[in-house]
């Protein structure tokens, strides 16, 4: 998506990060409002540049790591995770923010996110794909995904789970 950026908004991330600097947004949401409105950049380059224009402070490292503080019994579930999405695709972005990390190809189809002090939600893409007991409907995730899966250890990231994955990926083109 960073690589994509001059071509699809006309700027690069460095040059978003000098205006939306200057301009001095103290909120999220209006930047996000003032790319769309005012630069006719699209949402989720919009909702990219404001996040990763904030962030640029932290190392994404240090985001992932403040996401599973006091959490850490997770973490190797969230190292899998990666690990299945890394071997997916040359193509997949994994952008850590404040409480999740979104895995992206050329929009995002996962999202891994610590719920609580026991379970990883993880939000699929998965149009058209029926709910289960365990793929269930997105909740919490509203409409930026369309199912959910529950996660309290590593060997819940089996050949089903991995199937989900690798479906939701080839339906981000």
């Amino acid at each position: 998506m960073i690589d994509n950026m001059p071509e699809k908004t006309g700027k690069s991330l460095e040059e978003w990060k000098a205006i939306l600097k200057e301009k001095g947004f103290e909120k999220h949401g209006v930047a996000v409002k003032y790319l769309k409105t005012e630069q006719g950049v699209t949402h989720g380059f919009a909702n990219t540049i404001v996040t990763l224009s904030k962030e640029e402070n932290k190392a994404p490292d240090d985001l992932v790591t403040l996401q599973y503080k006091g959490k850490e019994q997770l973490f190797p579930i969230y190292q899998k995770l990666i690990e299945v999405a890394k071997s997916l695709g040359s193509d997949v972005i994994i952008t850590p923010k404040k409480g999740s990390v979104s895995i992206i190809r050329k929009k995002q189809f996962f999202l891994i996110k610590p719920a609580t002090k026991t379970r990883i939600d993880l939000g699929l893409k998965l149009k058209g794909t029926e709910i289960t007991d365990r793929l269930e409907n997105s909740g919490p995730f509203g409409t930026m995904c369309t199912h959910r899966v529950k996660l309290t250890d590593v060997s819940e990231v089996d050949k089903e789970l991995i199937g989900w994955l690798e479906e939701a990926y080839s339906k981000a083109m």
